[in-house]
């Protein structure tokens, strides 16, 4: 018995092997794969945790009393000044959002950023959907590619939850008004919106070595908790190192060194150069582990 011919638009010619109809770049669509992060518990949970910090610190403040930072002592790193940020946290709200910024961009802001970045992969293989996706089929750039543009965006999200909320929860209870800077003097209302801006931007900068580690390792293994304890132990032990002042001109090397350049930013005269450098060393960072990511993954076999 002959072969069924084919008809004229189910033919596949030589030296062109995509099915008619088929684009690489219309698969796992990011508004789908957004839509699919966003629903999940862990993002909620996250959100909500971000979104209350404020109010937990406004109540901390309340029982507490006027806060003080002879207490807290010294910020650790590049833009140490934490007792000056304490002192006038509930100065305004824009103060009260700079604070609420400091007291999470060492340790609080990581978790969201490894968390997103650290749970893509190894979650679809943890399910056992990873191979599937890549049946559908979906290539594997275009999958990672997908998994780490919602990643990062749910990251940046993330830091700007937390400020933005600490405004609105700072104008209530303590109203608006200029920004004290820690060296003294203070910033316009006009001027504390960019300032601020500039904060978050230069966190989240600083974070993409964290997305990195956690990306990579989510490539690497199929238990996501592996791989955002993984990015978030690795964060603590570049924390511990830079506190190691024997290390001395070494530590410029280190991502955790400039963590608090933006600080640099809460100045009368805004200044760009610690936070340049620390822009530079986590680009780096991060653009070396983003390709390790994509080239380890592109050679895996995939079993889950």
């Amino acid at each position: 018995m002959s072969a069924p011919v084919q008809p004229p638009e189910a033919r596949v010619e030589p030296g062109h092997p995509e099915a008619p109809g088929y684009r690489a770049g219309r698969t796992l669509p990011l508004r789908v794969e957004a839509m699919r992060q966003l629903r999940r518990r862990r993002t909620l949970l996250m959100g909500g945790i971000l979104a209350a910090l404020p109010f937990i610190l406004i109540i901390a403040f309340a029982i507490g009393g006027t806060p003080d930072g002879e207490d807290g002592g010294g910020g650790g790193g590049r833009g140490g000044g934490r007792i000056n940020l304490m002192d006038v946290a509930t100065e305004s709200a824009a103060n009260f959002a700079a604070t609420s910024l400091f007291v999470s961009a060492g340790f609080l802001l990581v978790v969201p950023v490894a968390l997103f970045c650290g749970d893509t992969v190894a979650s679809e293989a943890s399910w056992s959907s990873l191979r599937y996706l890549l049946a559908a089929p979906v290539p594997r750039v275009r999958l990672l590619w997908s998994k780490l543009v919602v990643a990062l965006g749910f990251s940046l999200a993330a830091m700007v939850l937390l400020p933005v909320v600490a405004l609105a929860a700072g104008t209530a209870a303590y109203g608006w008004g200029p920004l004290k800077l820690p060296t003294g003097g203070a910033l316009s209302a006009g001027e504390t919106v960019p300032r601020l801006a500039i904060v978050v931007a230069f966190i989240f900068v600083s974070q993409l070595v964290t997305a990195g580690l956690a990306f990579w390792l989510s490539t690497k293994t199929d238990a996501p908790l592996g791989a955002v304890g993984g990015a978030v132990g690795l964060t603590i032990v570049g924390n511990v190192l830079d506190a190691v002042t024997a290390l001395g001109s070494w530590r410029d090397f280190l991502p955790a060194h400039w963590q608090f350049a933006w600080a640099d930013a809460l100045q009368p005269q805004l200044e760009w150069g610690g936070m340049i450098k620390g822009t530079a060393v986590s680009v780096t960072y991060a653009l070396i582990l983003f390709a390790l990511a994509f080239r380890g993954f592109s050679r895996k076999d995939i079993v889950s």
